[in-house]
């Protein structure tokens, strides 16, 4: 029996996410000043031709599922990766430092340009919309933060973690992810997140914390051909 998070994407805008959502019962996207990220009820050839008929001529969206990706005639993949898909494994205890203040809309070009700094992940300035962020500040700059992304009845996933080359090797990563993780889990949902499938040291953070693999990921950024 498939899991609810074997296809996270289609997932959540199939339900909590759902206000956020362009497409139909075969296909979904997020609206892509949010963020863009696609995905399908199944691989099945009307619900491939429904992902063609979503993306217009040129544009790319990143589809992200336990399944190996297939792909119509008329999409192509840009680039390809494998990533994990880690979840808490423990109760998580909450988590208080003083340093950490919730971000907001006013915080969103510091953010995004942190982001595209360390490239966490794709991130917009509407990313806001999806949850709450939150960031630690050193030297009135924002040294790291960590946040919330698609949800699924029952799961929260978290995203957005990263820290600034000047800062790192304090904790900040570690500290706001289980922050956010634990603030998830108090609300009765369960935390998971994605990582690259190489990148060791983030995999090794979040076991560190709590997390286990649930599933490897297959993720791919595919264009409609012109």
């Amino acid at each position: 029996m498939k899991h609810m998070l074997d296809r996270p994407v289609w997932s959540a805008l199939e339900t909590r996410h759902r206000a956020f959502s362009e497409g139909n019962e075969r296909a979904r996207r997020y609206r892509p000043s949010i963020i863009p990220f696609a995905a399908t009820a199944s691989d099945d050839v009307e619900s491939l031709q429904a992902l063609t008929h979503l993306l217009p001529p040129g544009e790319n969206t990143i589809l992200a599922q336990a399944d190996a990706i297939a792909l119509p005639p008329e999409l192509v993949a840009v680039s390809t990766a494998d990533a994990v898909q880690m979840i808490a494994g423990q109760p998580l205890q909450p988590v208080s430092d003083a340093r950490i203040e919730r971000l907001t809309r006013q915080d969103a070009d510091e953010m995004l340009a942190l982001a595209s700094l360390t490239r966490p992940g794709p991130f917009t300035l509407e990313a806001l919309s999806l949850g709450e962020f939150w960031g630690v500040r050193i030297d009135d700059r924002l040294a790291a933060m960590a946040g919330e992304r698609m949800k699924q009845p029952g799961y929260a996933e978290l995203s957005g973690v990263c820290s600034h080359p000047d800062f790192r090797g304090g904790g900040l990563a570690r500290l706001l992810s289980l922050f956010v993780a634990s603030r998830i889990a108090a609300r009765g949902e369960v935390p998971y997140l994605h990582a690259y499938a190489d990148n060791a040291a983030a995999i090794r953070l979040y076991e560190s914390i709590g997390f286990r693999l649930r599933s490897p990921m297959h993720i791919a950024v595919v264009r409609r051909a012109p």
